[in-house]
């Protein structure tokens, strides 16, 4: 059996635990000239209500701004974290239920790998608040590596 992967699937939020995980996914890719393809998702369920009811409004901005604060973010991840990358790099950012448009992503792009964070939090944190990583891990269509920052380090050999 021969192992390759032409199509790595990075999904970030952003934050440190992310940064931690790309490491790895810059290091597949780069290993097999695989294409990189870094996947922002802006969460649907981010709105509150004011009221329940037919006349309810949300409180909060419009999905279209938040839409474009994610593009600016991931242009601006471009330029800091990924200008430097030999092969392709593929970016996006869309609107839903983070795992779910992660594996819609992962099948739609024919993805080999997804490589991502996990917050690693305790069993009731995990319980009350649930999982985006663990939801991608059960339902994904490819293999997935997690990566818990405070565990490891990543060191370049």
């Amino acid at each position: 059996m021969s192992l390759t992967f032409q199509q790595v699937l990075f999904p970030t939020d952003f934050s440190e635990l992310s940064n931690a995980a790309l490491a790895y996914a810059r290091l597949i890719a780069g290993t097999f000239s695989a294409q990189l393809h870094c996947l922002h998702v802006v969460d649907d369920a981010y709105q509150y209500w004011s009221a329940m009811g037919p006349e309810s409004i949300p409180v909060g901005p419009p999905p279209e701004d938040l839409l474009e604060l994610g593009r600016t973010r991931m242009e601006k991840f471009r330029t800091e974290k990924l200008g430097e990358m030999k092969q392709a790099v593929v970016t996006d950012v869309t609107l839903g239920r983070p795992f779910a448009e992660i594996i819609a992503y992962a099948r739609e792009h024919k993805v080999d790998v997804i490589v991502m964070g996990t917050h690693g939090r305790g069993a009731i944190a995990h319980m009350l608040l649930g999982s985006t990583t663990e939801k991608v891990v059960r339902k994904s269509p490819c293999p997935v590596l997690t990566i818990r920052a405070s565990e490891h380090q990543f060191v370049m050999p």
